[in-house]
């Protein structure tokens, strides 16, 4: 398992990184202004719908109920109920973007209703019907992503988004050398977003994944199989997407704030890389591996996998929430401060940054928890646990968004994404019995430690560095940084090693071995 989760973290953390390139050609582009906040608005708009399907969310929905015909039926079947997935969820998706497409003002319109009366709405309208058509290639990439990972085959999977990622990085380099107007730049980007999407299709429906016969034959249906799949898979689907939900409500209570959507969209941009490297992976393997458990009865199985997940993931997201909170200011001041974006958006973004931070934690054991009730065919728990989120969220950033601006936004958010961890893990105690072993009870704690030692020794690093940063160039800057966080990475892998939470050369060792045994596996 763990091997899987590091292939889906590394296909995952290229994606973030190329993502962090071309969200900082877009920061030097745009700006923070108005344009910037109407082309990040509709972005956010398609990245939640691309979210909500594609990252570890329709395994939800469509792996147990995938895994459960092929053990009872067979393979022919099981490849059957994925095509008959394929064609319904295509259509679906292409008659909602038909839609969207025509009632946009409004979508608009509620999404950032501080837009009202300004050029900012009619921009936002423009970039999201360009942005549109990507709704008809997210069928077919959720639905393969679905089954190739139900099969064990995450490598694909993981690393198809890279593609959309290197589109959109290519056309805004040419616009960064080819010098638009900012306007006609935000146009550009949003068009080539549905050119992005087709590509990553693409690459998903090449030869060998058609010639393995995981989804054919491709039909259009609405039988018992099918509705029983969307009556559980879109609850799962809205529970997956919770934090980019979060995001979205918050960018609701911004929009009256200038500048405050783009401060929060750059902000969050941190917040995904751990996010994505930990949560998505824990998502897209945890929900095959305990379906497995759960299916065959092997309780001390099921116990096991929710330990050991839950110990990878705070010790992986407890030292990326104090390095953000510490390290935001030259972070967001290295990435972000080039071109339009001021030294002021540096330092609004990195106050946001540091508040969000605090509800990543919340975030990565959300998308823990959740699987064990996907597993159990439980889509309506994490629903409302989300939906409570979001509310939460809403409410408050409503009390103190508009005196407090981004900053009471983004601890609106933080403060409805640890309310829904809440909630699932109250319900996962008290209805499914969710517990962990001795083991992780024992490290735990020693993870916490660890943790908080590397925040320290990152603090006290920094008063040293700053004077010197201050007054270097980019690239001694860049190097600054990042020696920075490889020095707080090994201190932290030291202080693991030392305190008996890790053996790193038997870990090694593990790996190793479980890879031998897929590749004896696939020569059988």
């Amino acid at each position: 398992m763990i091997r899987n989760i590091l292939t889906v973290s590394t296909g995952t953390l290229a994606s973030r990184i190329l993502g962090f390139i071309r969200d900082s050609m877009i920061a030097a582009l745009l700006g923070a202004g108005p344009i910037a906040d109407a082309f990040l608005v509709a972005f956010q708009f398609i990245n939640v719908a691309r979210r909500s399907l594609t990252e570890g969310a329709l395994n939800a929905a469509l792996v147990p109920g995938y895994l459960r015909i092929r053990e009872t039926e067979g393979q022919v079947a099981a490849a059957a109920f994925a095509g008959r997935v394929l064609g319904s969820v295509s259509l679906i998706l292409v008659g909602i973007a038909i839609v969207l497409t025509l009632l946009m003002p409004l979508t608009i319109a509620l999404l950032a209703p501080g837009f009202a009366g300004t050029d900012a709405l009619r921009l936002a309208i423009t970039d999201a019907r360009l942005m549109m058509p990507y709704f008809a290639f997210v069928g077919p990439v959720t639905v393969m992503m679905g089954v190739l990972n139900a099969e064990h085959r995450f490598v694909l999977t993981a690393f198809s988004p890279v593609l959309f990622n290197v589109t959109l990085i290519a056309v805004l380099a040419v616009l960064l050398v080819w010098r638009h107007d900012t306007t006609m730049s935000a146009t550009i980007i949003a068009a080539t977003v549905g050119i992005a999407g087709c590509l990553q299709m693409l690459i998903l429906l090449q030869r060998r994944s058609w010639h393995d016969r995981v989804a054919t034959p491709i039909k259009i249906s609405f039988d018992s199989q099918i509705r029983g799949f969307f009556r559980k898979g879109i609850p799962g689907m809205i529970a997956n997407a919770g934090p980019q939900f979060l995001i979205v409500a918050g960018a609701i209570v911004a929009s009256a704030s200038p500048a405050a959507v783009s401060w929060l969209y750059f902000a969050n941009r941190l917040i995904e890389l751990p996010l994505g490297i930990v949560g998505v992976a824990m998502g897209t393997v945890l929900t095959p591996e305990l379906t497995r458990a759960v299916q065959s009865g092997d309780r001390q199985a099921l116990k096991t996998a929710e330990s050991r997940a839950l110990e990878l993931a705070i010790a992986l997201v407890m030292p990326a929430m104090l390095a953000l909170i510490v390290l935001s200011a030259p972070i967001i001041h290295v990435l972000f401060e080039h071109g339009a974006f001021t030294a002021s958006d540096t330092l609004a973004t990195a106050q946001a940054l540091s508040i969000l931070a605090v509800g990543l934690p919340a975030h990565v054991l959300t998308k823990v928890l959740s699987p064990a009730f996907f597993s159990r065919d439980d889509t309506r728990t994490p629903l409302f646990a989300t939906l409570s989120g979001i509310a939460v969220a809403i409410l408050f950033g409503l009390l103190v968004g508009r005196s407090f601006g981004a900053n009471g936004v983004a601890a609106s958010i933080s403060l409805g994404a640890w309310f829904c961890a809440g909630v699932l893990a109250w319900r996962g105690v008290t209805t499914i019995g969710f517990s962990i072993d001795e083991t992780a009870l024992r490290r735990l704690p020693r993870i916490a430690i660890c943790a908080a030692t590397m925040g320290v020794m990152l603090l006290t690093s920094q008063y040293f560095v700053s004077p010197v940063v201050a007054n270097a160039g980019f690239m001694a800057q860049l190097t600054i940084l990042g020696g920075l966080v490889a020095a707080g990475i090994s201190f932290y892998g030291l202080l693991l090693d030392l305190l008996g939470v890790v053996n790193w050369g038997e870990a090694l060792i593990a790996l190793r071995v479980g890879d031998l045994r897929d590749q004896d596996t696939r020569g059988k």
